[in-house]
């Protein structure tokens, strides 16, 4: 059971990403990237974890336009992914990576002044 949840949780990320990149046509949505979808154990929800380009404001209406067309991104995921019942789906906004270039600049800065 377990490895099928892995497989379907990586193939839905692989599908989202073609729905949103492909189909949706919402002016709303920016630069996405879908880093991960974890699924709970009864497989009926679904966590979408984006990663959306631009300031704060963008990434704001990326992620509400995001959750307005998840019905239309949960009709095609049904036409796509044989399951019989299409997960609940819900967007996240991740900041991981901007937390970690945050981090990183700040250690660089801490290096070039030890080194002064």
């Amino acid at each position: 059971m377990k490895y099928r949840k892995l497989r379907l949780q990586d193939q839905l990320r692989e599908e989202i990403s073609l729905i949103i990149q492909r189909e949706i046509k919402d002016p709303g949505i920016g630069f996405v990237t879908i880093l991960e979808v974890t699924m709970t154990n009864d497989l009926k929800i679904a966590k979408v974890y984006c990663s959306v380009y631009g300031e704060d404001e963008d990434k704001k209406k990326t992620i509400e336009a995001l959750q307005r067309s998840k019905g239309y991104v949960k009709f095609l995921l049904g036409k796509r992914v044989q399951l019989k019942y299409m997960p609940d789906l819900t967007f996240i906004l991740d900041n991981t990576f901007e937390k970690a270039a945050r981090i990183e600049e700040i250690l660089r800065k801490d290096i070039h002044v030890q080194e002064d």
